[in-house]
């Protein structure tokens, strides 16, 4: 089986993550892009699959939205419960149909590039099953870097129609910068019909 692109890669986990935001934010800068533009459509509950260490679900719920934080990696999940014990989170894999949440949910949102460190192959479960956790007309919410041989838009929008989502929105970055082919990142909103 290939591994998993989160496992294998040396990406920082725990407070070592924490500490790059919180750098960025000793020196003004934003770090809260993701809060902003999930805020601006007005959700109700929210699920942050791929949550991490808690930073985007942590600052929703500061924003009065009910938030649940699940991933696969304990030691992320470990980080968000000291900074947020009172918040709900679940360890488990986003291709899991069982993965027992409380929902449904307004929004879904996938940040960090959630979508590229699943397991290869299962992007469709993935969206499938976070689909299925939305109330009728909720939104799922996905940035991701671009690369060549990677997960490109064309696909995610596939893979999203065959789950019943429209796009409705999508950007280069998490302040609504235009996206176009050139575009090294993108963030799609898709809408669950009604």
């Amino acid at each position: 089986m290939e591994q998993n692109p989160w496992s294998g890669s040396d990406v920082p986990r725990g407070a070592l993550y924490d500490r790059r935001f919180e750098e960025l934010a000793a020196v003004g800068k934003n770090i809260h892009g993701e809060a902003d533009l999930v805020d601006s459509y007005g959700p109700g509950p929210v699920l942050d699959a791929g949550c991490g260490t808690g930073r985007l679900a942590i600052e929703l719920s500061r924003r009065a939205h009910r938030t649940v934080g699940v991933d696969r990696d304990a030691g992320m999940l470990d980080a968000a419960r000291q900074k947020a014990p009172d918040l709900v989170w679940v360890e488990g894999d986003l291709a899991d149909p069982e993965l027992v949440l409380a929902g449904p949910f307004d929004t879904v949102v996938m940040a960090g590039n959630v979508l590229i460190f699943v397991n290869p192959g299962t992007e469709g479960l993935v969206i499938t099953n976070m689909a299925r956790r939305l109330r009728p007309g909720g939104r799922l919410v996905a940035g991701y870097s671009l690369a060549p041989g990677g997960l490109d838009v064309g696909t995610h929008d596939a893979l999203a129609a065959a789950s019943g989502l429209v796009l409705e929105d999508r950007w280069s970055t998490w302040e609504r910068g235009p996206f176009n082919p050139a575009s090294n990142y993108a963030v799609s909103v898709h809408r669950l019909a009604r």
